[in-house]
């Protein structure tokens, strides 16, 4: 799966190039316009990166990063910003930063720093905590829950769940599906995706949790919640 990064920045331009930038260098780009926003789609966990601004609408950067670390989420955060004070890079980094970039950067040097995050990221994707709403996936204990309830899944099912939390709020395809939980594509059919799906699915309907997860007839599927779709929608529309 390719690597996963929020770009958060109120400057439409900014987003634009960045998120073509990093597209082109193999990245998944989701962006976001405005602190609360942001705030919302950075506290599902399924992100390797995020590049942050500081002067947004709604919320700062800062309070952003702050809540993020408040509420246990250690996605890799490089904040950029035209405040190039030595305090202010100073306040972002014990904040809980993991860099710093000032505008205008080197996008060659951008890209640098967000594939250092990404190596220094690696070991610890895998003992992410993912939350979409009432449902957390624990990564490091493989184990789910839903408002507090332990959710039983067989390990295919964990593994087609913590991939599609993973990509929160992105489609994600059948053949994708099939090489992430799979490995070999030859090893199973786009059928026993359908089935798996349909197994996660009815488990978590009965827990109430039914609408998490969501088919896109002719793309795939999508984890997502109401809060997420609005956070990703608002981004989408000030895209114009």
């Amino acid at each position: 799966m390719r690597p996963r990064v929020l770009v958060v920045d109120d400057e439409v331009g900014v987003r634009r190039a960045l998120e073509r930038g990093l597209s082109a260098e193999g990245m998944e780009v989701v962006t976001a316009a405005d602190g609360p926003n942001a705030l919302r789609v950075a506290l599902t966990g399924a992100f390797d990166v995020v590049l942050l601004d500081i002067m947004l609408p709604g919320l700062s950067g800062y309070r952003v990063l702050q809540r993020m670390r408040a509420e246990g989420v250690r996605t890799p955060v490089l904040m950029v910003s035209a405040k190039d004070g030595e305090v202010d890079q100073a306040d972002g980094l014990d904040l809980g930063a993991d860099g710093y970039l000032v505008k205008p950067f080197s996008f060659v040097v951008l890209v640098a720093q967000v594939r250092a995050l990404l190596r220094r990221n690696t070991a610890d994707s895998g003992r992410r905590r993912l939350k979409l709403g009432e449902l957390v996936v624990d990564r490091a204990t493989r184990e789910v829950s839903w408002a507090g309830e332990q959710l039983s899944l067989s390990p295919r099912e964990y593994a087609v769940l913590d991939v599609l939390a993973g990509r929160a709020g992105s489609v994600v395809t059948k053949d994708e599906l099939l090489r992430a939980v799979w490995g070999d594509e030859q090893a199973a059919t786009r059928n026993a995706v359908e089935v798996y799906v349909g197994y996660l699915r009815r488990k978590l309907d009965a827990m109430g949790a039914g609408e998490v997860v969501r088919t896109v007839r002719g793309h795939g599927y999508l984890a997502s919640t109401p809060d997420l779709d609005a956070a990703l929608g608002a981004a989408s529309s000030r895209r114009r």
